[in-house]
Formats: structure tokens, sequence, C-alpha cells
């Protein structure tokens, strides 16, 4: 900043100067003959080139004013991004608030419910012991039928002996017997009342329990309703995220309809450019390996590979570094898109690709296949990245070396896609390319 202002306050010095000599510059432009007469031609040749040098240093002014100019309006365009992103920023710590609000309240809901089945539970426990007392009173009230038909029996029997007695013996049995009948009346009135209450009290059971059944369903409601808002909320936060994306990208989701090359922001490196696909499995897709060319030469040093080299435009390697930063944010799938030598496409897919860090070896996993091609990356899963320079193979040789270039070997490789003339175990290959892509975003 000094060094700027030192030179305007130069150049300042300088448009004073130029000031004055064009006004004398214009002053005697009219006198110009008069001037070659008067004057020998050697003076006027040598004022000349310092009027000459004034033009130039005016327009260099001017020049440098429209610059500031547009310093300053790329500086005001670079805060108003700022605040946009600030303002989405905010937008997106609301939403998460709410979400968390709208969980606790699906939690409190989860906790009343099962409060409520618990009571219902009791209810219903109770229930079942009133009607087993019932069932037990129902099977007294039977005994004692059978007893009353009993003594009615008896009864009957009695008074057909008692005929043949005295009228006075048959009369005091008889009032026993009357008086015997009138108390058993009296216990089945008795037990009737209580039958009587027993099923009042189950209806009172049945009631608090249907109500009991509203309050639930009620509840049930309370929490669908809960759970559709943070579907919507998560929803909205996918958006938000979304947008986050497209101001600071980590995949190629938000070029899925711009495919080429474009730059993601990764923790740890920053950013830089990658190749973005959409054709040959879909929108979003970054390309981390290409050969289509066969001019770029694979068999390079370990430092080289963890960095990436080559064309986005022809062979490439984007870089074990690269690999594993973008592979370590989410779940990633991997998607192997081959062309044979005759013209026929074959494809490979992987729905847990990732490589571990570098004090691993960048060692490699990829999850369960499925393709038109073979399973032939199989043998390499497991294990650490080789080089010429760092032999991680279970060969008594260094596999790098022998085949020139650098790959995931075991002892030594079923496929190499980065071997000079491309090798797989079952087709003639003229072109390789290997693409990863978020697996969750394949199941939205």
């Amino acid at each position: 900043m000094c060094k700027i202002k030192i030179n305007a306050i130069v150049f300042l010095i300088i448009l004073q100067i130029f000031l004055v000599a064009s006004a004398a510059f214009k002053e005697t432009i009219k006198s110009d003959g008069q001037m070659a007469e008067k004057c020998c031609s050697q003076t006027y040749e040598a004022v000349k080139p310092l009027l000459d040098y004034f033009r130039l240093v005016k327009n260099d002014l001017e020049e440098r004013e429209i610059k500031e100019n547009n310093l300053i309006e790329l500086n005001s365009d670079l805060m108003e991004k700022y605040r946009e992103i600030v303002e989405i920023h905010e937008l997106f710590m609301n939403e998460a608030a709410l979400l968390n609000e709208y969980k606790i309240k699906v939690g409190k809901g989860e906790n009343d419910l099962q409060s409520s089945q618990i009571k219902v539970d009791k209810l219903e426990s109770e229930i079942n012991s009133q009607k087993t007392v019932i069932a037990k009173l129902e099977a007294e009230l039977a005994n004692k039928s059978s007893d009353l038909e009993i003594c009615e029996i008896k009864l009957k029997t009695l008074d057909s002996v008692l005929i043949e007695k005295d009228e006075n013996k048959t009369s005091l049995f008889s009032s026993r017997i009357e008086l015997q009948l009138k108390e058993m009346e009296t216990k089945l009135k008795t037990k009737d009342t209580e039958n009587l209450w027993c099923r009042f009290e189950i209806n009172l059971l049945n009631n608090a329990s249907e109500n009991m059944r509203e309050e639930q369903r009620k509840m049930s409601s309370q929490i669908e309703e809960w759970h559709s808002k943070t579907i919507v909320s998560d929803y909205q936060n996918i958006l938000c995220r979304s947008e986050l994306d497209k101001l600071s990208p980590t995949t190629c989701i938000p070029f899925g309809d711009y495919p080429g090359v474009h730059q993601l922001n990764v923790s740890g490196i920053d950013f830089f450019d990658v190749l973005c696909d959409s054709q040959l499995a879909g929108p979003g897709w970054i390309v981390i390996q290409q050969r289509v060319g066969r001019n770029e030469d694979f068999n390079r040093d370990w430092d080289t590979y963890r960095e990436g080299f080559g064309a986005l435009d022809s062979d490439f390697f984007i870089g074990l570094e690269k690999i594993y930063r973008i592979t370590s944010l989410q779940r990633f799938e991997l998607y192997i898109h081959l062309v044979a030598v005759n013209g026929s496409v074959y494809n490979a897919r992987y729905d847990d690709f990732k490589i571990s860090d570098e004090d691993n070896g960048y060692t490699l996993s990829l999850g369960k296949w499925n393709g038109t091609s073979e399973d032939a990356m199989r043998i390499g899963e497991n294990m650490k990245f080789s080089t010429f320079d760092r032999d991680n193979d279970f060969s008594g040789d260094n596999c790098a070396v022998e085949f020139k270039s650098g790959w995931w070997y075991n002892s030594c490789h079923h496929c190499n896609l980065n071997q000079k003339n491309l090798l797989h175990p079952s087709i003639d290959l003229k072109e390789a390319k290997m693409l990863i892509h978020p697996k969750e975003a394949m199941n939205l």
C-alpha cells in the first residue's frame, strides 16, 4: 500500500508538470509558424520529445485510474458474495436449530406414547384380573344354584316324608326348611349384587381403556405430524447444503448440468481442478484416472503419484492424496469405464470405494461389485499402493519396477489400468476411466 501511495504522488507531480507544459504548449502551438521562424530548428526539436513524454505520462495515468476503478468494482462484488455466504450460513444454522427442536419434540412424544402404552397395559391387566374374579364368582353362583336345586329336591323328599308324620312336627320342620331357604336366597341376592358391581367396574375400566386408546391415537397423530415436519426440515437442510456446495463444492454434483473442468475445495488441499463427467454413468462424477491418449508416462515415483500428474484433456492420474481426502468425507461409489479394441464397452461398479491416508500406504477398499466386466480389481483390495521407489506388494520383486507403473499390487496383479499396455484378464483394452460419486447422492 505504501508503494502504491508513493507512486500516486509521483504521478500527481508529473501530471501537474504535464498540465503546465500542456498549457504552455497550447499557447505556443498557435504561433508554431512564428516560432519556427524566430527560433532555430535545433531548440524546437529538443523540446518536442519532452512534450511527447508528457502525453505518454497522461495516458498512463488515465489507464491506472481505469484499473483502480475496476479493482474497486471487483472488491464490491467480492463483498456482496461474502454477504450472501454469511446469509446462507445463518439460514443453515437456523434450520439446524429448528431440526433439533423437532427431534426433541419427537423424543418427548415417543416417551409420552410409551407412558400411555404402560398405562393401557396396566388397565388391561386389571381388566383381566376382574374378569378372573367374575369367572370365579360365576362358578360359585353356579355351585350355589346347584346346591339350591339339591335343597329343593331334599325339600320335596322331606315334604313327602312329613305327610306321614303329625302336623306339629311337620309344621316345625317346614318352618326350619323355609328359614334355610330364605337364608340361601339372601346369599344368592348378595352374590348377584356383587356380580352387578363387578360388571359396573368392568364397564368403567373399558371406558377408561377406550379413552387411553383415543389419547394414544392423538399422540400417534402428533408424532406423525412432527415426523413430517422433520422430513421437511431435513429436505430444507439438504437444499441448504446444496447451495453451500455450489459456493464451496467438494464433489462434482453441483456441476451435474455443466460437465468439464471445475474446481473443488477439499479440506487439507483447498481448491484444485478436476474433470467432471455426466455422460458415462449419470451426472456429477469425478474422473480420478483416465487413459485415452496413451501419451502420458505412468512410471512415476511415490511423490508424483501422491500429488497427481497428466493433462485433464488426455491421460492423467488425479493424485492419491486428493482421492484420500475426497473419499474420507463420505461414502463413495467407484465406476470403471472400459472400452475394448473392438469398440465394445464394459463397466464395473464398487459401492464403498476409499483409500487410507499416506501413513497407511493409501490402502485400497472397494465394497460390493457389480457390472458387465468381471471383478478384476478384487485381488488388489486391502493392498497398499506401490511405486518403483516404494515397494508395498507381496511379491519377492518390486511389481512396480517390473510393470513400469504404480498400482495396488498384490503379487503382482490381475488388472492394472496404469500399465502402459492396459491390462485386464478378459478384455483387450483400448481406453479406461475411473470415476467416483457420493453413494448417498445415488440413492436420492
